[in-house]
């Protein structure tokens, strides 16, 4: 079977609401599974799993008892450092750990944008809208995202994110 490239993958879970994010991971490559043992603070990780990993030889772990929707986000989170800046890996590996706080600002920025995106595309957004209006709190239990995160991506409430995160229907 020929590998399909990226794109066409995301897209293929992005047909209908909510995302399967953990079917995006792993159709990526990537295992997904939960830990109760994240240092705190920390939601979640990617990382080099010889043990674990999927096909790509990486796992992504969230943290077990954050909430349902923000496990989703994080793992969203984690697939788009592993698609956007798995390229720098190398010199942030440690102890075959990724960790975020060496990575940038703007990576962390660009790894929110595509999770918002992964997890609540344009065109979803646009044709949930259309039948129920912009409305976070009926939006967001459709997607599986927290409200804030839904009031975000409408444009309602942007915290100093960048356009990008938006979007005007």
């Amino acid at each position: 079977m020929k590998a399909m490239p990226q794109i066409d993958v995301i897209s293929r879970f992005q047909q209908s609401a909510p995302v399967d994010v953990t079917g995006m991971a792993n159709a990526l490559g990537l295992s997904v599974w939960e830990s109760p043992d994240l240092p705190a603070g920390v939601s979640g990780k990617l990382f080099e799993d010889r043990s674990k990993g999927g096909s790509s030889g990486y796992s992504i772990v969230v943290r077990s008892s954050e909430p349902f929707v923000r496990k989703r986000f994080t793992v969203a989170h984690e697939i788009g450092h592993f698609l956007l800046h798995r390229n720098r890996i190398g010199s942030y590996l440690v102890e075959d750990e990724w960790l975020r706080s060496n990575l940038s600002t703007r990576e962390e920025v660009e790894a929110n944008q595509f999770a918002a995106e992964a997890l609540m595309p344009k065109h979803l957004i646009s044709r949930y809208a259309g039948l129920y209006g912009p409305n976070p709190s009926v939006l967001a239990p459709i997607f599986k995202v927290s409200e804030a995160a839904m009031r975000i991506r409408l444009g309602m409430e942007t915290k100093g994110l960048p356009v990008e995160m938006t979007l005007t229907l």
